[in-house]
């Protein structure tokens, strides 16, 4: 489902609040909403406290190009799963660093994992995937491929802000997007925000452990 709203949005918090009233269908089912780190923490609490639903993490990471770290060629899960862009070699990116970042990038998630506790299973579960926005997409589509061999009864992706790219490659991986506004000429996630804050790890575990 897609609905069009007035970019920018003011902060995290006003993009959880109007996916929350998309989302309206699943309250009062105790959905698991699962939100990726550390960005969608804040939105993920509202929107399961929203719903009157569990709140937990999805640990993906993005993997950053060799050339510019904002530019992600791929994402990996905590169990080592890798969704890489079809134009990674385009990015003058080879497997080698690659290789190197998968390393780096399980070892944060393995830390983080010890900070935020086990993981919820998503097993029968309609499970609610939350991210702050969608520039590629592989950071998204790994964590749906992950959350799909837990057989929740239902996967979907909620997202504020997307580009048509992230959205026809997340597509096939989930029963459902909610997304409120998919704008031309996508740049980044966070130029439609008026304000975007990093995320610090000590607010998402007081978040998590509300």
């Amino acid at each position: 489902m897609r609905d069009t709203v007035s970019l920018p949005l003011r902060d995290r918090a006003e993009a959880a609040e109007l996916l929350t009233k998309r989302l309206q269908a699943w309250r009062g089912r105790n959905p698991l909403v699962l939100a990726i780190p550390r960005g969608a923490v804040p939105m993920g609490r509202i929107i399961a406290d929203g719903l009157q639903g569990q709140l937990d993490v999805v640990l993906v990471r993005k993997l950053p190009s060799a050339m510019d770290p904002e530019l992600a060629v791929g994402a990996v899960d905590e169990h080592g799963n890798r969704e890489l862009a079809p134009w990674l070699h385009r990015a003058h990116t080879s497997m080698e660093w690659v290789e190197q970042q998968t390393v780096v990038q399980r070892e944060l998630m393995r830390r983080r994992r010890a900070t935020y506790g086990p993981a919820v299973q998503a097993l029968g579960r309609i499970v609610l995937v939350v991210d702050d926005g969608l520039a590629t997409g592989a950071t998204m589509a790994a964590a749906l491929r992950t959350l799909r061999t837990q057989r929740p009864e239902r996967l979907i992706a909620c997202v504020p802000v997307a580009s048509q790219e992230a959205l026809d490659l997340i597509a096939p991986l989930c029963d459902e997007i909610v997304c409120l506004a998919v704008p031309m000429n996508f740049v980044s996630v966070s130029r439609h925000y008026g304000r975007f804050p990093q995320v610090e790890e000590d607010e998402a575990v007081a978040l998590l452990r509300r």
